[in-house]
C-alpha cells in the first residue's frame, strides 16, 4: 500500500503541533497499476474518489463518456503559432470565454495563420471543456457559439445523443471532481481527449436523460433570446442618437497634429480638467459626445438623480470565507459576464454583516462596472444574483428606477461608452477608475421617450430571460442529482 500525502504530493511527513492538517488517503500498488501508473496524489484525490465511488453506488447502470464503447467522441486540436492582426473575418475566442453570456471576440487572426481554421470553429450541439490550466469548466455549444473559432485549449465533445443530460453531469459537482482527477503537469494542468474515455456516467432510462436534455436546451435557448433582444436595444440606441458604427468613429478621431514626429493631439488649458495624462484626452471621446450634444434631448451624467439613486465602489476589506450554505455567495469580477459564476465563494455573514448590508449586496437591474485592473466590463444584475455580494473591484450603479435601469445598462454596456469610462484610468502599475469617476460620464437622454423605453424594456426582458435560463439549468442539475445520481 502506498500514502500520498495530498497537499504536498509525497510521502506524509509525521505531525507535530505546530504542523496544519492534510488530507491523506491511502492506495493499492493494484490501484496505480490499474490506473496507468499515475502517481500524482491528485488523481488519487479524496473529492475525486468520493465522486466516482458515489456513481459506482448509484442505483442505474454506468458507462463511460468516450472510448471504443463511450457515449461521445471528443477531440482537439492541434497547437498553432498564432498571427493577430486587428480586424480579418476569423475572430478568435479564448478557452476562458465558454462561460459568458455573450462572449465577444478577444481578437482576430489572420487567414495566413498556418493551420486549419474552419476546423477550430465549434458545432451547435457540441460540448466545450476546458482542458489546460483551469480544467474542466464547459458549456454546450447554441446559436451564440455556433460556427465561432477557439484555439486548441478546448475539448470538443461530440455526444451520440442527449447533448444536455451529458453536459449536465459535466457540469455537476460529482462530474467536475472526476474531471479534475485527471489532469497531469507540474506547473500547468492539462487534460487531453483520451483521459475522458474513463469518465463514468451513470445510464438512467431516456426519460430522465430526455427531461435533462431538455431543460438545458430551453436554457441555452433563453440566453440566446436574452442575446438578441441586447442586441435590439443596442441597435435602437444606436440610431436614436444617429451614432456611425464605432470603427468609423475611431478613424475619424485619428485626427493627430503632423508638425511633430509622434503621435499626438493639442486640448485647449480649459479642456484639461487637471488630467495631464493624455488618454483623457483620447480624440475619440470628443467625437461621440459631438454626436449626443447634436442628437439628445439632454446629456446629462450618471449621477443625475433622474439617472440613479448612488454609486457605490466598496471599502476593502479582508476576506473571510465559510462553506457553501453558511455564508452568501461571493464572485469578482472575472466572473461578471457568466450565468452562474464559476470559481464563487461565500462571505461569512458574521465577520461581514455590515459590509454586505451596506456595500457589497447586490439588487436586480443594478448596473455593475470594473473598476481595478480590467476597466470597463458592465453587466447588470439578474434576479437570481439578488442578496449575492461582489468584490471590492466592481462599482455598483443603482438606477434611479426600473424605468431607466435598463436604458442605463444599455448605454454603459454599449461600443460608444466605453471609451468614456476608460478615459478616466489611472494609475501606473493597476489600473483603476473610482466611484467619482464613473458619477461623471457622460450620459444622454433620448428626444424621443418612445424609443427610450423601448430599450429599456427590452433589456429587462433580456435579463428576466437570463434568470429563468439559470433556474432551468438549476432544475436540470438537480434532477440529476436527485432522480439520477443520488436516486433511492
Amino acid at each position: 500500500m502506498v500514502a500520498l500525502d495530498l497537499k504536498t504530493q509525497s510521502v506524509p511527513r509525521i505531525q507535530n503541533k505546530k504542523t496544519p492538517p492534510f488530507k491523506c488517503t491511502t492506495v493499492s500498488i493494484q490501484e496505480i497499476v490499474e490506473k496507468g501508473y499515475r502517481m500524482e496524489a491528485s488523481f488519487f484525490g479524496i473529492e475525486g474518489r468520493q465522486a466516482r465511488r458515489d456513481i459506482e453506488n448509484c442505483k442505474y447502470p454506468v458507462i463511460y463518456l468516450c472510448g471504443d464503447s463511450g457515449i461521445a467522441t471528443s477531440y482537439h486540436r492541434p497547437r498553432f503559432k498564432r498571427v493577430y492582426v486587428e480586424k480579418s473575418d476569423c475572430p478568435i475566442y479564448q478557452p476562458a470565454q465558454i462561460n459568458e453570456l455573450y462572449p465577444k471576440p478577444s481578437a482576430y487572426i489572420s487567414d495566413l495563420t498556418q493551420t486549419d481554421i474552419d476546423a477550430l470553429s465549434v458545432k451547435k450541439g457540441q460540448i466545450l471543456l476546458t482542458c489546460s490550466g483551469t480544467i474542466g469548466n464547459c458549456t454546450y455549444v447554441r446559436d451564440a457559439l455556433e460556427n465561432q473559432i477557439f484555439s486548441h485549449d478546448l475539448i470538443r465533445i461530440e455526444p451520440k445523443e442527449y447533448n444536455g443530460y451529458i453536459y449536465a453531469y459535466l457540469k455537476s459537482k460529482l462530474g467536475f471532481a472526476i474531471i479534475n482527477t485527471n489532469n497531469y503537469g507540474a506547473v500547468i494542468s492539462h487534460i487531453e481527449p483520451k483521459h475522458l474515455n474513463n469518465i463514468p456516467i451513470p445510464n438512467p432510462p431516456p426519460i430522465l436523460k430526455q427531461k435533462i436534455h431538455s431543460l438545458i436546451e430551453d436554457s441555452f435557448r433563453l440566453r440566446d433570446e436574452s442575446n438578441e433582444l441586447m442586441d435590439e436595444a443596442q441597435s435602437l440606441l444606436k440610431q436614436a442618437f444617429h451614432l456611425p458604427d464605432i470603427e468609423v468613429l475611431q478613424k475619424k478621431a485619428k485626427q493627430y497634429g503632423k508638425k511633430a514626429d509622434l503621435l499626438n493631439y493639442s486640448v485647449p488649458l480649459s479642456k484639461l480638467n487637471n488630467r495631464l495624462d493624455g488618454s483623457y484626452h483620447a480624440p475619440i471621446v470628443k467625437f461621440i459626445e459631438k454626436y449626443l450634444l447634436k442628437h439628445a434631448k439632454e446629456v446629462t451624467t450618471i449621477n443625475n438623480s433622474q439617472v440613479s439613486k448612488s454609486v457605490i465602489l466598496p471599502g476593502r476589506f479582508k476576506r473571510i470565507y465559510v462553506k457553501e450554505g453558511s455564508g452568501i455567495a461571493f464572485f469578482g469580477g472575472k466572473q461578471l459576464f457568466e450565468l452562474d459564476p464559476s470559481s464563487k465563494k461565500y462571505l461569512s455573514l458574521i465577520h461581514h454583516r455590515e459590509g454586505i448590508k451596506n456595500q457589497l449586496t447586490l439588487h436586480e437591474d443594478m448596473t455593475m462596472i470594473t473598476c481595478s485592473g480590467t476597466i470597463g466590463k458592465v453587466a447588470i444584475v439578474p434576479e437570481h444574483w439578488e442578496g449575492w455580494t461582489a468584490n471590492q473591484h466592481i462599482i455598483r450603479v443603482i438606477p434611479a428606477s426600473k424605468n431607466i435601469a435598463g436604458y442605463l445598462y444599455a448605454w454603459l454596456s454599449s461600443n460608444y461608452a466605453y471609451p468614456l469610462i476608460t478615459r478616466h484610468t489611472y494609475g501606473s502599475a493597476v489600473d483603476e477608475i473610482s466611484d467619482k469617476q464613473v458619477a461623471e460620464i457622460t450620459m444622454p437622454i433620448c428626444r424621443d421617450e418612445s424609443i427610450q423605453q423601448q430599450i429599456n424594456s427590452k433589456v429587462l426582458i433580456a435579463n428576466k430571460k437570463r434568470a429563468k435560463a439559470y433556474e432551468l439549468e438549476q432544475e436540470a442539475l438537480t434532477v440529476l442529482n436527485d432522480k439520477v445520481i443520488y436516486a433511492q
